[in-house]
């Protein structure tokens, strides 16, 4: 069984924090720009990212160098 194409998790309440971290979906600005460049598998990671930044734990973005030059 194939996994479902993840949506985006934008809950229009959009504010980066100082963490450039939005205050709503808890993606990074740069996830949250390129977010439908990004394979199914990068935004896999991106929710697996979510939790982490709402605990106010260190979450590195997703984003590569090669995306964001697209």
């Amino acid at each position: 069984m194939t996994e479902a194409v993840p949506i985006s998790p934008c809950v229009s309440i959009c504010a980066l924090d100082e963490n450039d971290i939005c205050v709503g979906c808890f993606r990074t600005g740069g996830e949250i720009s390129i977010w439908g460049l990004l394979s199914d598998d990068e935004k896999r990671e991106v929710y697996r990212r979510i939790p982490l930044r709402m605990e106010g734990k260190v979450a590195p973005c997703v984003v590569r160098k090669e995306k964001r030059s697209s």
